[in-house]
């Protein structure tokens, strides 16, 4: 048996009671509402991962449902809960923090394999049990693992098109974002939109399947694709959306009424005719898509960012998969003008480093800076540069 552990900073289940740091989260009333919606679906254990319905690296916090559910709020980490009981996979750069945040109705697995979460439920699954998840949460390659995993075993994957976490969450899931979806102004792109639509339908015409449509799912295709941006992911300038191009018709899906008038008069200027950007309302695309795949279609999808859950709808005969849509080759090589805004935000960034730099020169040896006050610090410097949006990623400070 281990020791018990001397730390206060982490968890010890083994302690008589079991001793839970401040940092833990009461998880037992959220496992019970979700057990309880679990049981009414006749699901005997559910598949929560950490990201969202667009593969995103970064996530809204309406789309934390690991971090609620759990308590966890690294970035990386899945989770599963049966009828009795609850464990969470991550890898070692979460281990320390998960014991510090997670309670005692938590086992900590301490690997992200899907071979070893599969393991854990066929053990802790019977036999001719379900075993649900939310489709449109898990990309093509690892729904396909997951069926690989469980086949012969008795035990179904069950696709449940309603989130059983936000059920549970209810009301106190926030809300979506309400923010501006802007245009980014045309000295910073380098090609209009309508050029960007022209460049991917010769890329369709010159496939030798001919596809008659590109799906997008990854939110900065789109944003690029229009040159439109958001804020509804922190540290990351995109918007919820998807777009479905064809050879003659755009169709967006986003929330309209977050559209700047500039926005939407720039993606209705082409009305009606084939640079005319029908808007619809984010929720709509599945069934959209569900109705064009109906006719005599090829859907050309990068495997990447496209959930299992919108794959799943286009008969396979229909389908053209690669792992990145033609939306993302393209806009992975920047153009002339793209690239001389690069390296003018580089410089912008230069000067903001040395800025810090020498702040630091001048205040360390008086003993008043730590990594906090540090990383604020040249946070400010970044911010106080013309164009600044803000940080990448939150910054990543440490000394000694």
């Amino acid at each position: 048996p281990q020791a018990p552990s001397t730390r206060s900073d982490i968890r010890d289940c083994s302690a008589e009671p079991p001793y839970l740091p401040p940092t833990a989260t009461n998880t037992t009333a959220r496992l019970a509402a979700l057990r309880g919606i679990l049981r009414t679906h006749g699901a005997h254990a559910y598949i929560v991962p950490s990201t969202d319905a667009h593969m995103s690296e970064y996530i809204s916090e309406r789309d934390a449902r690991l971090g609620w559910l759990t308590g966890f709020t690294g970035s990386a980490g899945t989770a599963v809960v049966t009828r009795d009981k609850a464990a969470l996979w991550t890898d070692s750069r979460y281990w320390t923090q998960a014991e510090r945040e997670l309670d005692c109705n938590w086992e900590l697995q301490r690997t992200t394999s899907i071979e070893s979460i599969a393991t854990w439920i066929l053990k802790e699954v019977p036999a001719e049990g379900n075993v649900s998840l939310d489709p449109f949460l898990f990309s093509i390659d690892t729904w396909n693992s997951y069926s690989r995993a469980l086949r012969g075993s008795g035990r179904t994957l069950l696709p449940l098109e309603t989130n059983l976490v936000d059920q549970a969450w209810g009301d106190q899931r926030p809300p979506p974002s309400s923010s501006e979806i802007y245009s980014l102004p045309a000295e910073f792109t380098g090609s209009t939109w309508q050029d960007k639509v022209a460049g991917i339908r010769q890329r369709m015409e010159q496939h030798a399947r001919r596809p008659t449509a590109v799906l997008l799912s990854g939110l900065e295709e789109t944003a690029w694709l229009f040159n439109l941006r958001g804020d509804d992911i922190p540290y990351n300038p995109v918007f919820y959306s998807y777009t479905l191009l064809t050879n003659t018709t755009i169709s967006l899906f986003a929330e309209q009424s977050r559209l700047s008038q500039e926005a939407r008069q720039s993606l209705r200027s082409g009305c009606p005719g084939p640079l005319c950007v029908e808007l619809h309302d984010y929720g709509q695309v599945s069934a959209h898509l569900r109705r064009y795949a109906q006719g005599n279609v090829t859907v050309w999808l990068g495997t990447e960012y496209t959930t299992y859950g919108l794959y799943a709808i286009v008969p396979q005969e229909k389908l053209l998969q690669e792992s990145y849509s033609p939306v993302m080759t393209a806009k992975a090589v920047k153009n002339a003008h793209e690239q001389e805004m690069l390296r003018a935000a580089h410089v912008r960034d230069a000067v903001a480093v040395i800025q810090y730099l020498l702040w630091l020169e001048r205040t360390v040896p008086q003993g008043q800076v730590d990594e906090f006050s540090g990383a604020q610090r040249v946070d400010a410097f970044r911010w106080a540069q013309e164009h600044s949006r803000g940080p990448s990623f939150e910054s990543i400070s440490a000394s000694g």
